[in-house]
């Protein structure tokens, strides 16, 4: 009986000392997968202050001209660090310009006019374009973060897909899809910045209006659209 009482101790000591732990106390390594081929796939947003460049001496500005533009780019890195990289992809952008440029329309064509002494609520130009951006990319990114600086430049085409102008004193006066305005835009533009926050730039080589002319002589503004660049994962 007495060597029965001691095996039974020896066996609960054993069973004692072997007592599995929890799975947080005994194994407390974890891992995570790694891609080593990741791409900065990212949804964009910038948000601008719009300025006429070369616009007839007596046209000015006034209020707050604001731009928009949303889109997708896709990644394409072509080093092996994956720091450097071309992308492309799509796009909708809203501009806006406040100005004392009148348009009316007399039997669908455009007239123009610079307002003078003329006291009114508002006026405005406002245009939707679908965008296709294509650019260089580097970045100083790795693998583990997502945290970079960044330069990105490139040039992207706008098509125009709907236009208004509207003039808002002792009447009202709008101007639907102006024949007169360049459907196709296009210039160079220019990212950088850290992470989520990076300054945006972007110049437009042709000139708002193909055919549009005031007392003569042909308007040839251009735009320069600068604010900031939102970069989302």
């Amino acid at each position: 009986m007495r060597f029965l009482n001691i095996l039974f101790f020896v066996f609960a000591l054993n069973a004692f000392s072997q007592e599995k732990l929890p799975l947080t106390v005994r194994d407390t390594t974890f891992y995570t997968k790694v891609d080593s081929l990741y791409r900065e796939d990212q949804f964009y947003l910038s948000i601008t202050y719009n300025l006429f460049q070369q616009k007839p001496q007596s046209l000015s500005q006034n209020g707050f001209s604001t731009g928009l533009s949303i889109g997708f780019l896709r990644d394409m890195p072509i080093n092996k660090k994956r720091t450097v990289a071309i992308a492309a992809g799509f796009g909708l952008s809203y501009n806006k310009y406040h100005q004392n440029l009148l348009v009316t329309e007399t039997n669908g064509d455009a007239n123009y006019e610079i307002l003078e002494d003329v006291s009114y609520d508002r006026n405005k130009m406002e245009q939707v374009f679908l965008e296709v951006p294509i650019e260089f990319r580097w970045r100083n990114s790795t693998i583990q973060s997502h945290k970079f600086w960044r330069i990105y430049t490139g040039f992207k085409v706008r098509y125009l897909i709907l236009d208004k102008t509207k003039f808002v004193g002792e009447t009202t006066i709008t101007v639907f899809n102006n024949k007169d305005f360049d459907k196709i835009q296009y210039g160079p533009y220019i990212a950088f910045g850290y992470n989520t926050w990076n300054f945006h730039a972007y110049y437009g080589l042709n000139p708002l209006f193909k055919s549009a002319e005031m007392n003569g002589d042909k308007i040839k503004m251009t735009t320069l659209n600068i604010g900031l660049m939102f970069y989302v994962l």
